[in-house]
């Protein structure tokens, strides 16, 4: 089944690279720690061939969205939901410290004019998205379904069929 192996393969390289670039583009690629945690492998055993992917953990919030508290407007599809009960304590609130230092973004006091602290600017953010929720980017969701039709649905039955009139003209090969 060396075409369809080829197939899988294209595809995991083409959901890669566009998932890769997709986060580029949406500038969500901060820290390069998503980015770098993209990959994909293609595993054959007993005759049959698979792709997986594997991404840092909180990439499927990035590419699905998740729903606020109050609201979910911003992901109404999102299978993910703030104030759930689910997940660490904190991390909302670290990784939005972290990138408010990284970024140097600070808001102003409306009443003297001055710079708040990183520290209330990012309580403020967090906040904010623990509330509202995150949109979903689709950075992977979009490149896989593109790919899935671009690859499998047309390309993977041509490939089969390659391998298999391969498979056949070998055999009978052997059959004279």
């Amino acid at each position: 089944m060396l075409e369809v192996e080829k197939v899988i393969t294209k595809f995991r390289d083409y959901v890669i690279q566009q998932s890769r670039s997709n986060l580029s583009k949406s500038s969500k690629n901060n820290s390069k720690a998503l980015y770098n945690s993209l990959k994909g492998e293609v595993v054959t055993e007993n005759n049959y061939t698979i792709v997986g992917f594997q991404m840092a953990d909180y990439g499927t919030f990035v590419d699905l969205g998740v729903k606020g508290k109050t609201s979910s407007n911003k992901a109404p599809n999102s299978p993910y939901k703030f104030g759930s009960g689910t997940g660490r304590k904190g991390g909302l609130t670290q990784g939005i410290n972290q990138w408010v230092k990284q970024k140097g973004f600070q808001f102003r006091d409306r009443k003297s004019g001055r710079f708040l602290s990183y520290e209330s600017t990012a309580y403020l953010i967090t906040r904010s998205i623990f509330q509202k929720g995150i949109k979903p980017s689709l950075f992977f969701t979009k490149p896989f379904e593109a790919g899935y039709k671009k690859y499998i649905d047309v390309d993977l039955m041509k490939a089969f069929g390659k391998d298999i009139d391969k498979i056949v003209d070998y055999n009978f090969k052997d059959i004279r």
